[in-house]
């Protein structure tokens, strides 16, 4: 895969120079020329891109190059961003790609862009990490929720992994338990150790199975709607989530809406 990569990326800055050799004088655009263009002003998509497939099939380590949309923006801190980017066929988290804060700000919901950075994995997620990016202009997408409520608990859930998803009809468990020994409908942090700010962790149940959610504060603070929802949820209640598949020792959902039935 490096050496056809390595190939391709010659052949398109081959096309990039002999398109600047061309000067202002054309009078029309050659098929060669219109790719040289598009590499160099950000549009359309260039050869080195690999598709969803080519990018899960690559190896661990190794320097990917992909074309996506982005849904959310986690975190920017000391010029990384992370963020969570989607098309139609797959999802891809972003984890401290290089990024100024002016240029964080331009990362709205459904921007394109291009991201150059190395595959790893972390716990079984799956991520680019170490990336740069470029805006490509043109479309926009927003990728629709993805019901995987039947998924859970078997092995084609991790299939989606990072996309945007939806759980329906599922039962709030107890999370654990006050200072007091009272159950409690959600904690924070995972072992009740944190306080007011730090990510809210609460369980839910379908079929008769409890499964464990997040609502990463990174993600959503404590400032926003779903945050003081959960922190308002009853053990019982019947809900509905929106959020992003991400993954740790197991799934692990980054919630971002919640719905009391």
């Amino acid at each position: 895969m490096k050496k056809v990569l390595s190939i391709l990326l010659a052949l398109s800055m081959t096309l990039v120079m002999d398109g600047c050799a061309g000067g202002s004088t054309a009078t029309g655009t050659t098929d060669e020329n219109k790719v040289a263009e598009d590499a160099t002003q950000g549009t359309g998509t260039s050869s080195d891109v690999m598709s969803y497939e080519e990018y899960m099939a690559a190896d661990l380590d190794s320097e990917v190059v992909i074309e996506a949309y982005v849904q959310a923006k986690q975190s920017w801190w000391e010029n990384q961003a992370t963020v969570y980017a989607q098309d139609e066929d797959g999802a891809y988290f972003l984890y401290n790609m290089a990024c100024s804060e002016d240029d964080y700000e331009l990362l709205v919901p459904g921007t394109k862009i291009k991201v150059t950075g190395y595959k790893s994995e972390w716990s079984g997620e799956v991520e680019i990490m170490d990336g740069t990016f470029e805006i490509v202009k043109g479309d926009k997408y927003i990728a629709p929720a993805l019901d995987v409520t039947e998924m859970l608990g078997t092995d084609e859930l991790i299939d989606y992994q990072n996309q945007f998803v939806e759980f329906k009809g599922m039962t709030v468990e107890a999370a654990g338990q006050d200072e007091n020994g009272n159950n409690v409908a959600f904690l924070y942090n995972w072992d009740g150790s944190g306080t007011e700010g730090d990510d809210l962790y609460f369980n839910a149940s379908y079929n008769g199975e409890t499964y464990t959610f997040t609502i990463e504060s990174y993600l959503c603070d404590s400032n926003t709607e779903v945050y003081s929802t959960v922190k308002s949820l009853n053990i019982g209640d019947t809900i509905d989530m929106e959020g992003f598949l991400y993954w740790y020792e197991g799934a692990n959902p980054h919630i971002t809406s919640v719905t009391v039935l």
